[in-house]
């Protein structure tokens, strides 16, 4: 008994030093990658909420401690409550258009209808121009002696000419047109290459229930890809709410006033216009929270059925 007893010993042993070495090579590969996130993504993070308790006037200033002050300033900022009304706005407006709309199309592309692979060119290229390109591009379409200025004259609508990027009635409607066409396309490319995976024949057995293209996308298909749904949902969400300062900077610079500045606008305003760095890091906390909580929401909304 005892021989056996020390023979699975010994063969145990070189397994488990086996193990251990085994253990010892996935952390040695993964050490970069470990490293390289909390330098370059936790370490920004942190920075944020610390640089949000100073009065930070500029890179070379010395900061002064402020504690929570600077969230005190931003709640009774009547700029803040502008860009959050604005951001809110763009959300609601932007999301509940765009992803249905990219799905109902990249369903379309799915089907591989004649002309598809131009199609997904089209779709495509917005996201192919660089942000400088078009911004460009809208300034001449919707400047006043623009192209739409212009096509209204000549359909007999030039009552309804005007200065779009310069009225605060129309100035951040024009930024979220712009924002929809940059990325429906784009959207709808994503959702027909997951579309693409759908078996044939679910669509071919709804087809001979009688199901038409209208049941098909939203009663069989989209219950298959709800959770892409929901992850290019997030997607949009995040991009909107953190990364539009730049078409809003070249388009209206978030005037007229403040009619077009929205959070992310204003974080870009007041650290590098305004040289409040300080403020403009509660603002980006504030954001971090409402992008957390927003893509939990996401997430349960999208949430596949058990």
């Amino acid at each position: 008994m005892a021989i056996d007893q020390a023979l699975s010993v010994a063969e145990q042993s070189p397994r488990k030093r086996s193990a251990r070495t085994s253990n010892g090579s996935l952390v040695l590969l993964a050490a970069p990658a470990v490293v390289w996130y909390i330098a370059f993504t936790i370490g920004p993070l942190v920075a944020m909420f610390v640089i949000s308790t100073f009065d930070w006037r500029s890179i070379i200033s010395r900061p002064v401690p402020m504690g929570l002050e600077n969230f005190g300033r931003i709640f009774a900022d009547p700029v803040f409550a502008q860009a959050t009304v604005n951001s809110l706005i763009q959300l609601a407006v932007i999301l509940p258009i765009m992803i249905p709309l990219a799905f109902m199309i990249g369903y379309y592309i799915s089907l591989s209808p004649r002309g598809h692979g131009v199609i997904k060119t089209a779709l495509f290229t917005p996201a192919l121009i660089s942000l400088a390109a078009k911004s460009m591009i809208f300034l001449a379409v919707f400047s006043p002696n623009g192209l739409f200025n212009g096509t209204l004259k000549i359909i007999g609508l030039g009552e309804f000419v005007t200065a779009w990027l310069a009225s605060p009635q129309t100035a951040y409607a024009t930024v979220i047109f712009v924002e929809l066409w940059a990325g429906i396309g784009f959207t709808a490319v994503l959702f027909s290459a997951r579309l693409g995976g759908v078996p044939r024949e679910v669509l071919e057995a709804a087809t001979i229930d009688g199901a038409g293209h209208w049941t098909k996308m939203w009663a069989v298909a989209y219950p298959i890809v709800k959770d892409y749904f929901g992850i290019l949902t997030m997607l949009q969400f995040t991009w909107i709410l953190f990364s539009s300062a730049g078409t809003i900077l070249l388009l209206t610079q978030g005037g007229p006033g403040y009619a077009s500045t929205n959070l992310s606008f204003l974080i870009y305003d007041k650290a590098f216009v305004q040289s409040q760095i300080g403020y403009s890091q509660a603002v980006g906390v504030v954001i971090f929270v409402v992008g957390v909580l927003g893509i939990l929401v996401i997430r349960r909304v999208f949430r596949p059925a058990v």
